[in-house]
């Protein structure tokens, strides 16, 4: 597998399928670990991360079949290259925009990629379709101990797993849900949902993690602290509070469908009218619109269009992921014009009116 093999593949967490896979986009889970005998990276000189980096290059390629994880040497790759694998949630804004001795292994499936190097000498994720927190757990949980296997965590027996920021002590466990929330925006119940979550310790990101805005009417809930915590804790926080969100959700598509019917109906019309005739449109402009028709499509509004191509949209219409697909470095005028080209491409290939140009 090749980097470029990525852009022409959909990855597990694109997929459009799993439990409540309508509302709830992706199930992830992230460990953070450091190894015992080197500093934190912070405190790390370019010497110690290239041994580190040495050092868990091969226990992390000994997790899976030789040759089938795609390895990476992210300080080697270029700023359109890194800046697709952020877009692809493959590794962090942080690991991309960093200096010295980095790295990120890959499985082909993309259910999981492992930073080296990045604000921990190890970042561990694991991403599943739909909410499937305990999946993803499982699954990350044996990567962990394969890891384990051959080196060793910096570990204190009261505190737990040490770690670059206080917040992550303890387990080391981030457990997040990718939710797409439009008729909780358009109702405006949106800030009311996220002030009671954030009473409970509960962290609302954007699409792109912390410090990114909310794209698409996408948002990120994950837990704040660790420490004190064990990892079913944190797992049954984050999976009991996720079903009330997305009740909530329902309750406001429901209120649209019977009180806003036609304005609805006309929202909907009109993103996805937009998107397949459009000759120029943004980044932005584009994830607003798809948010209206994903929403549509869910809600039987628009019946020749399946989740899992605008899924895929969401991502490829991103600015890295529409160079790599057309092979070319283009300005911001230029991505603008082939994005809508390829928008009409394949929405209307979709819907078969075979209208391409």
């Amino acid at each position: 597998m090749e980097l470029d093999d990525l852009a022409r593949s959909r990855g597990e967490w694109l997929r459009g399928s799993g439990p409540e896979s309508d509302i709830v986009i992706s199930s992830r889970m992230r460990l953070a670990r450091n190894l015992a005998d080197y500093p934190f990276i912070s405190r790390a000189t370019d010497q110690d991360r290239a041994r580190i980096e040495r050092l868990l290059r091969e226990a992390v390629l000994a997790i899976d079949k030789p040759d089938r994880l795609l390895y990476l040497d992210v300080d080697r790759l270029g700023g359109l290259d890194r800046q697709f694998l952020v877009e692809r949630h493959l590794i962090s804004r942080e690991h991309a925009e960093s200096h010295g001795a980095r790295a990120v292994a890959i499985d082909p499936e993309e259910t999981f990629s492992v930073m080296i190097n990045e604000e921990d000498h190890l970042r561990i994720q694991v991403m599943q379709s739909g909410l499937n927190l305990q999946e993803a757990w499982e699954q990350i949980n044996r990567i962990d101990d394969l890891i384990e296997e051959r080196v060793t965590f910096a570990y204190h027996k009261r505190l737990g797993y040490l770690t670059a920021c206080p917040t992550n002590v303890g387990t080391g466990l981030r457990v997040s849900v990718m939710l797409h929330l439009p008729a909780l925006v358009i109702t405006r119940q949106i800030e009311k949902v996220f002030r009671s979550l954030q009473k409970i310790s509960l962290a609302v990101r954007g699409l792109y993690g912390e410090g990114s805005q909310a794209m698409g009417d996408f948002y990120q809930i994950s837990n704040q602290i660790t420490l004190g915590r064990s990892e079913q804790d944190l797992i049954k926080q984050v999976g009991d509070i996720v079903p009330v969100i997305i009740n909530y959700e329902r309750q406001a598509r429901d209120f649209l469908i019977r009180e806003s019917h036609e304005n609805l109906h006309d929202r909907v019309s009109r993103a996805y009218g937009i998107l397949r005739t459009a000759q120029t449109i943004s980044s932005e402009e584009t994830m607003h619109l798809l948010s209206s028709v994903r929403m549509g499509v869910n809600l039987g509004l628009i019946e020749d269009l399946e989740i899992p191509t605008v899924n895929e949209l969401f991502i490829h219409t991103q600015p890295a992921h529409l160079q790599k697909l057309t092979g070319t470095e283009l300005d911001t005028a230029d991505r603008n014009i082939e994005r809508a080209r390829y928008l009409r491409r394949h929405l209307n290939k979709e819907s078969g009116s075979g209208n391409n140009n």
